[in-house]
């Protein structure tokens, strides 16, 4: 039978399917909905080091492929994701990856350290890339110094599998990229959401309350594609792809261009059910073209635009 297994710095996973941080919650949301003996890893809703409300409604808006959400980072704080949230996650029988923001270089540090030191985390993601709560001239993802700081710092903090969330909304994603790497960094995910808005023409004013959102869905797919291409010649760790997965096909471009795994998220509001789709249209192809282990596929395209 063909082997979906798949690794990132030691964190195993039985399948390349993750879940995107921020549409699954803390995972338990969806116990009966999602089928998670599919899911390879789930990345918890991100976390900071006080509770916050997010930002001001509405906070979605659906728009052609894809959906915009300005939630800004709503989360019940770290003491309440470590006391209740971390292992009601952890019983749902795939691997809890916890994503951290801080609103300093020294806060991303101390979230790593607190849920890291817990055995129900397997991996922290470090969120530097969140488009609905960043408005300075020069954003945190689009720094590598700063991400230089923040990954340094994180990775001091725990030997655990680190994972560095970028940003699509970049001139060259490369230097950041290769920031993080030389910080310690153990894989990328690439990308977050595209800053985007629509405006609500029956009131003359923006559809969200925070005027901007961060456009998710079919729509990202092909921007985050090329950027894992491009990041997948130029940096030597593992990448993770993700935007607009809903189908086998988008997983296995992904995996294609050069990602050793997939997260899928803004399907799940619409087709919870779609991780084991995903994942039994993977084994079936798998199985059609005579592939024995999923990680055949990583990289291949690359083979024909040399």
């Amino acid at each position: 039978m063909p082997q979906l297994t798949t690794a990132i710095a030691g964190l195993r996973m039985t399948t390349p399917l993750m879940l995107a941080s921020g549409t699954v919650g803390y995972g338990h949301e969806y116990e009966g909905l999602i089928d998670f003996s599919a899911v390879g890893a789930i990345v918890t809703k991100t976390i900071t080091p006080a509770p916050r409300t997010g930002n001001a409604p509405p906070r979605l808006c659906e728009t052609a492929g894809g959906l915009l959400n300005s939630i800004g980072l709503e989360n019940v704080g770290l003491s309440a994701f470590l006391e209740s949230e971390l292992p009601r996650a952890a019983g749902l029988g795939a691997p809890v990856i916890a994503s951290v923001a801080g609103d300093r270089d020294g806060a991303f540090a101390d979230l790593t350290a607190a849920v890291a030191e817990r055995d129900e985390t397997s991996a922290v993601e470090l969120n530097v890339s969140c488009p609905n709560v960043e408005r300075r001239s020069t954003p945190l993802w689009a720094d590598p110094d700063r991400v230089t700081a923040i990954v340094g710092a994180s990775r001091s903090k725990t030997p655990k599998p680190l994972l560095v969330k970028l940003s699509p909304n970049v001139t060259d994603a490369v230097p950041v990229a290769l920031a993080a790497q030389e910080a310690g960094a153990d894989a990328l995910v690439v990308a977050n959401t595209m800053p985007a808005m629509r405006i609500d023409t029956s009131l003359r004013a923006p559809a969200l309350g925070n005027v901007t959102g961060g456009l998710s869905g079919a729509a990202l797919l092909p921007i985050n594609l090329a950027l894992v291409w491009k990041l997948a010649g130029a940096v030597s760790i593992p990448i993770v792809g993700s935007g607009g997965v809903r189908a086998v096909d988008d997983a296995l471009e992904y995996l294609l261009a050069g990602a050793v795994a997939v997260q899928a998220g803004t399907v799940l509001f619409s087709d919870p059910d779609a991780p084991r789709r995903i994942v039994e249209g993977l084994l079936q192809r798998m199985e059609e073209e005579g592939v024995v282990n999923v990680t055949e596929y990583v990289g291949r395209a690359r083979e024909y635009a040399k």
